[in-house]
């Protein structure tokens, strides 16, 4: 028997790549609203009430009203938004953190799908909080670089138009108030003490991205090196087939480059660790549409299904 899925939202980006994401499935049947009723509360409370899965794409007021009307709690409830992530009762949906993580998912029926930042945060900082090696307090800080798609339709719209301003031709940096949606979750999940600073940048093309975090090795609390820390991120992510990590002879990082769009397309995150014996940058590297998004939803998906993570995904 199919699983029967419902995307509320299927008109936005994140929506649309689930939707592509599906066409070559035989085991999923999608729900399709009337057009014109994408946004009338009861046709979206018949589709939620009628699906086994419902992928909430939309913004967060949208998507708590959603939650409201699914009251049938047998339904799970695939929330993509900012809305739930750091919210009692619902499981992050972050598989290769721990264990316990993964069977939050498999077994939940309210699960948030992480945000793409903070997806390469969280890949660098929890590891490192979990061994021992960060401590709590430590003053975190964080830059990014990600490509415009994960700005929502205006700014993709912007992007793209032939007499766009000039000063979208280069990196902008934003959230210059160190306000950036993403940083409870990115404080929370990890345990830190205290709120990271974050500075990202968006730049002119149209997927992937870079997150990275800078480290005093003297201030780590154990000895380590940009060798020794690529190590233990492969050994804390053995067998995780969305992670990979750098090898020592790394093209890419012995290049000195990272380029943000390097993984767009893929659905997996790479992790590199970089830098000398005083200082350390770790950085994830991945498509903030894939793991960042739609490839993370659909990878807990498959959780849930009993089916192999990576289905309809591309590793």
């Amino acid at each position: 028997m199919k699983t029967k899925v419902f995307i509320d939202g299927s008109e936005g980006t994140t929506g649309l790549r689930i939707n592509e994401r599906f066409e070559k499935r035989d085991d999923i049947e999608l729900l399709h609203i009337t057009p014109e009723l994408r946004k009338n509360p009861e046709e979206r409370k018949k589709m939620i009430h009628a699906s086994d899965i419902t992928f909430l794409c939309l913004p967060d007021a949208a998507a708590r009203e959603s939650v409201a009307l699914a009251e049938n709690e047998d339904v799970v409830i695939i929330d993509t938004s900012t809305a739930h992530r750091t919210q009692e009762g619902w499981a992050y949906g972050f598989p290769e953190l721990s264990e316990a993580h993964k069977i939050a998912i498999r077994q939940g029926k309210r699960i948030a799908v992480p945000g793409c930042y903070a997806t390469g945060f969280i890949s660098l900082v929890y590891p490192l909080i979990a061994g021992g090696i960060l401590t709590k307090d430590y003053p975190v800080s964080s830059f990014a670089i990600s490509g415009y798609s994960g700005a929502g339709k205006k700014t993709i719209a912007a992007y793209e138009s032939t007499d766009r301003p000039r000063e979208l031709s280069a990196g902008r940096e934003y959230a210059l108030t160190q306000q950036h949606k993403h940083l409870k979750e990115m404080q929370k999940i990890t345990g830190l003490a205290r709120t990271p600073l974050f500075s990202p940048i968006i730049d002119d093309y149209y997927s992937g991205m870079v997150v990275s975090v800078q480290l005093y090795a003297d201030m780590l609390a154990k000895k380590e090196t940009p060798e020794s820390l690529r190590q233990y991120y492969a050994d804390y992510y053995k067998n995780k087939q969305f992670i990979k990590v750098s090898a020592a002879d790394d093209e890419i990082a012995a290049s000195g480059f990272l380029a943000g769009n390097g993984l767009s397309g893929w659905d997996g995150l790479k992790i590199y660790a970089m830098g000398n014996e005083e200082r350390i940058v770790v950085s994830s590297q991945f498509d903030n549409l894939g793991k960042g998004a739609s490839g993370a939803a659909i990878q807990c998906m498959n959780l849930i299904l009993g089916c192999d993570e990576a289905k309809g995904l591309d590793l």
